[in-house]
């Protein structure tokens, strides 16, 4: 449970979104960042460069915003959580780190995994899996933003 944020059991019935949605992720300052909600994804994945082995324990990564800007984006550390290793389409092998951190979407904030990967020819810049979207949500895959910010989130449209 994150320190001074009381952590609510899932919802009565499942919040349904769409195949994109808007999440933040406070603990990295990141607010609407556009999301793939992919349930065929076991684990949840966020577009990273220069991924770094701070030490056994940590790792430091660059946080991609935006491909067509260079200057949107930031650069974090964080406790490993694991090593996963991931099978690609094409048959070629890659160990992956996975860090933890706490996602809003809508009402609902959770503590996530997020593999960290380079997703610079895919759309969104983080896909949300199947881990991370059950047991609060299901996904809509005919509609999009789904899901509106809760009052007294900030009125700006456009974040990071």
């Amino acid at each position: 449970m994150h320190e001074g944020h009381e952590q609510p059991g899932p919802p009565a019935s499942p919040i349904t979104l769409g195949w994109l949605e808007r999440v933040s992720l406070p603990e990295w300052g990141i607010r609407r960042l556009r999301v793939k909600c992919d349930t065929g994804a076991k684990t949840s994945a966020i577009d990273i460069e220069d991924v770094t082995r701070i030490d056994d324990d940590h790792v430091r990564f660059t946080v991609v915003f935006d491909r067509t800007h260079p200057e949107r984006r930031r650069t974090f550390e964080a406790p490993i959580v694991r090593i996963t290793r991931v099978k690609s389409s094409t048959g070629e092998t890659t160990d992956r780190y996975v860090v933890s951190t706490l996602l809003r979407l809508g009402r609902v904030e959770k503590r996530i995994e997020v593999s960290l990967v380079s997703r610079h020819r895919m759309i969104c810049r983080m896909l949300l899996g199947r881990t991370a979207l059950s047991p609060e949500f299901v996904v809509d895959s005919s509609r999009k933003y789904l899901v509106k910010r809760p009052r007294g989130s900030g009125k700006s449209k456009k974040e990071v």
